[in-house]
């Protein structure tokens, strides 16, 4: 019998909001078990060099991802994609352009916060870039997370979200994004697959429905934040539409002593699974 093997299909690195470098996500992967895993940065390829080394070296397969950010009717949405050519001009000229309404993004909600009497600058939050390595380097709402709780504003980035930075909170923004739909096409002429990233959190069956409709190729069923019920749901989704089912940890390490979504691994699925999202 041919022996299964796993993959983790959804970590951040410091190229983005994890904690750990592209190098420690593929070791700690090794040590978790598994034969393959992801780096998927928030619009932002810049980690995934350094990973394919470091896998190639110790013998990880590493698969090239990305996670976009997108607005569909308020609600932030996710697209992930994998095996897209990180290389592709175009492609990276549009990941820059995310970045650079990210950073409008982080000036509004710091605006907000000042209105609140909480004085944070944005020097502040780019100290939060724990290896500054290059100027495609993805900074978010986490990185402001960092920054309250090392205030001792807030104890926890849940709680960071919950009651400033997330949908509803005190110093929520969201400026004019791309739609899932946009997202989709732009892995897709980069030729790669799409997936949506973690449905259960959106709290929105509409627009689920909607990208399904639209023609994405995969649903990351397996989540660190979904629960038996919507693992079922996404998963007879999946099956009824002909959808790739993924597994994802969302892995960003160790912040304010709590594990923000999952360790590596905690969340695997078969490589059997890769030939799919490789397929074009």
């Amino acid at each position: 019998m041919e022996m299964i093997t796993y993959v983790d299909l959804h970590t951040h690195t410091t190229a983005s909001d994890g904690v750990h470098t592209p190098t420690d996500n593929v070791r700690l992967a090794l040590a978790a078990g598994l034969a393959a895993v992801a780096i998927t940065d928030h619009d932002t390829v810049s980690g995934i060099d350094e990973a394919l080394q470091e896998g190639e070296r110790i013998g990880i397969h590493v698969v090239p991802g990305v996670e976009i950010s997108t607005v569909d009717r308020g609600v932030d949405v996710h697209i992930l994609g994998y095996y897209m050519d990180d290389k592709d001009p175009l492609f990276n000229q549009r990941l820059a352009q995310l970045r650079d309404t990210r950073n409008i993004r982080n000036k509004l909600v710091l605006n907000r916060l000042n209105e609140l009497g909480i004085r944070i600058t944005m020097e502040e939050v780019n100290e939060r870039l724990i290896h500054q390595k290059s100027k495609d380097q993805s900074l978010g709402r986490p990185h402001i997370a960092d920054v309250l709780i090392a205030r001792g504003i807030v104890n926890t980035v849940a709680e960071a979200f919950k009651l400033y930075l997330g949908q509803g909170g005190a110093a929520y923004v969201n400026p004019p994004r791309i739609t899932p739909r946009e997202a989709i096409d732009w892995i897709r002429e980069a030729g790669g697959k799409a997936v949506l990233a973690h449905p259960g959190l959106y709290n929105n069956e509409a627009i689920v429905l909607d990208i399904i409709g639209y023609g994405i190729d995969g649903i990351e069923t397996y989540h660190s934040d979904h629960n038996g019920e919507q693992r079922k749901h996404y998963y007879d989704l999946a099956v009824q539409h002909g959808l790739i089912i993924t597994a994802g940890s969302d892995f960003h390490g160790i912040k304010a002593g709590v594990t923000y979504h999952g360790e590596i691994g905690a969340e695997r699925i078969s490589t059997q699974v890769l030939q799919l999202l490789k397929e074009r």
